[in-house]
């Protein structure tokens, strides 16, 4: 009886589920009759993720940097899948923000360590043959990373060094855009001249870009973090786990991407440029742009020193 009562509980739970989004139950129990066992390779989709890899050479070590550039891609569609649920979280407190905020963390501290597969898993004769079949796209171009970068802080702590004294909150999302920091990796603010890294990277995403900027300007990492009560802003773990992020993002990743990058623009045996033409590394060095995403959890002497010695 116990088995015909548990029986009939879940059928009354189903029919409420259905009912609730105007449903007939029945047309959905009847189909039930016709849909086939889920597997493993069906549920992941296996084998539409390992057709994802198309070289473009016949160079080996092509595959591994494009497999490993599109793990970084599903790695970012997790943080960003995570920072949302901060961002829409009612009733915000600090223990779920820290949970949050840690498990970014993680993703963060997975995708620093896997350098080394780059680094050391990529001959550096075959890299730089097959990266002039790159030109003129770049990593610089990961749409994702500038989500993560626009959900985590307030705008203006993305803009370039530069020019923060003269844009405020009050500043058009347009022209906020045209001074971010990563502007400065493609753009001659002299003459406004950009490259074709920059060009095509906004004809594709600026539209998305200034859309995704106007839905996080209040409520990105660093907004709610501020709207939360004083005694939930002071909570050590918190604080903590928010410069932990910070710190991860903005200078330990930063860092072992430049120092993968070094290794092999650097190596002698190229011309010295990335495949996008960018100034890599003013671009990608933290000294230079000072990117913080939570400026007042940092004291002064940090922020001077933000990425220097390392």
């Amino acid at each position: 009886m116990d088995d015909l009562h548990k029986f009939d509980d879940i059928v009354k739970q189903i029919h409420e589920k259905y009912t609730e989004i105007d449903q007939d139950t029945d047309d959905h129990l009847y189909g039930l009759l016709y849909s086939k066992p889920i597997t493993y390779w069906d549920y992941i989709q296996t084998d539409a993720l390992l057709n994802l890899q198309i070289q473009r050479t016949t160079l080996p070590d092509e595959m591994v940097f494009i497999a490993y550039h599109q793990i970084n891609e599903l790695l970012f569609k997790m943080i960003l899948w995570e920072i949302q649920q901060v961002a829409e979280k009612e009733n915000l407190n600090a223990v779920f923000f820290e949970s949050k905020i840690m498990r970014i963390s993680r993703y963060f501290d997975m995708l620093t360590t896997s350098f080394n597969i780059m680094r050391e898993g990529m001959e550096i004769e075959q890299y730089m043959k097959f990266r002039y079949t790159l030109t003129p796209a770049s990593g610089f171009q990961s749409a994702q990373y500038r989500m993560i970068e626009f959900a985590s802080t307030e705008l203006i702590n993305l803009i370039d060094y530069r020019f923060r004294k003269t844009i405020d909150r009050n500043t058009p999302f347009e022209h906020a855009f045209e001074h971010l920091y990563w502007q400065a990796a493609g753009k001659d603010y002299k003459t406004g001249k950009k490259s074709t890294l920059l060009v095509n990277f906004e004809k594709r995403y600026k539209g998305d870009f200034i859309r995704f900027m106007q839905t996080y300007n209040t409520k990105n990492l660093w907004s709610r973090f501020k709207e939360l009560p004083e005694e939930h802003q002071q909570d050590e773990d918190l604080v903590k786990a928010m410069r932990h992020f910070d710190y991860t993002v903005n200078i330990t990743w930063v860092m072992a991407h430049y120092n993968a990058a070094r290794h092999y623009i650097e190596s002698g045996t190229g011309d010295g440029e990335a495949t996008g033409g960018s100034d890599w590394k003013k671009y990608m060095h933290p000294k230079y742009q000072k990117r913080i995403f939570f400026p007042e959890l940092w004291s002064e002497e940090e922020i001077k020193n933000w990425g220097e010695n390392i």
